[in-house]
């Protein structure tokens, strides 16, 4: 990367920073009660040492092996900061996902929460865990149907002893994004639950004025993704 996507770095923290303290404000909130995760996928260590520079210190990662790859490293040079898998998570990855992340976004079945709860006990590690969960009832999306939350969430609590903490969602696309975050925070609050993920680059002014307590933003700090050929 050049000097000058650096700056574009801190510049995009800055802005982001001022957006959410205007959001805070409008809904009668303090700035520290709402967590900026900046969303590094596919941006090298070298994107996350200037953004660490500019006073960042919580980052999300979308894929377990692009983390196993870039963060080891990291978190050498830099021990004060938060790593949070923001992605789908496959039940057998379930082992790397523990040792690597200190909060899972992406806990949404049955099967993950054996193979997370297994892990936690083997490692006696035991990161936060977020219950996605599919406000849209979207076909092709991840995360427990809003029906189905109550009981997930206690199975994973009662039976699977993980810390669930709090609820993920990702609003449909060209959706209005309200209704699905406040159906979040209702799930979320009959349930005892403190946190809410809600809200990414497009929408995460909207989120915090619903109760957000994390923020997923990327493009708007990193700039534009280019992503593999080959995928992941």
């Amino acid at each position: 990367m050049s000097t000058s996507d650096y700056r574009g770095i801190a510049d995009g923290l800055s802005r982001v920073r001022e957006q959410m303290a205007a959001a805070c404000a409008r809904a009668g909130r303090a700035v520290e009660d709402v967590q900026l995760i900046a969303a590094c996928k596919t941006f090298g260590a070298d994107a996350v040492s200037e953004a660490v520079g500019s006073g960042q210190r919580v980052f999300g990662e979308n894929y377990v092996q692009e983390a196993k790859a870039k963060w080891p490293g990291l978190k050498d040079r830099f021990p004060d900061t938060e790593l949070h898998l923001i992605g789908p998570l496959q039940s057998n990855k379930a082992r790397e996902a523990v040792a690597l992340f200190d909060v899972i976004h992406s806990l949404d079945r049955r099967s993950l929460a054996k193979a997370l709860s297994r892990q936690c006990e083997s490692q006696e590690r035991h990161p936060a865990m977020l219950v996605q969960v599919n406000t849209g009832v979207e076909r092709q999306k991840s995360g427990v149907l809003p029906d189905e939350a109550d009981d997930f969430i206690a199975l994973c609590r009662d039976l699977y002893q993980l810390n669930v903490t709090g609820l993920m969602c990702i609003p449909p696309a060209g959706m209005p994004p309200e209704p699905h975050f406040d159906l979040l925070a209702k799930i979320a609050e009959r349930n005892g639950l403190g946190a809410l993920s809600m809200g990414m680059s497009s929408d995460y002014a909207a989120a915090i004025e619903h109760g957000a307590t994390s923020v997923r933003v990327g493009s708007a700090i990193f700039g534009s993704r280019s992503y593999p050929a080959t995928g992941q």
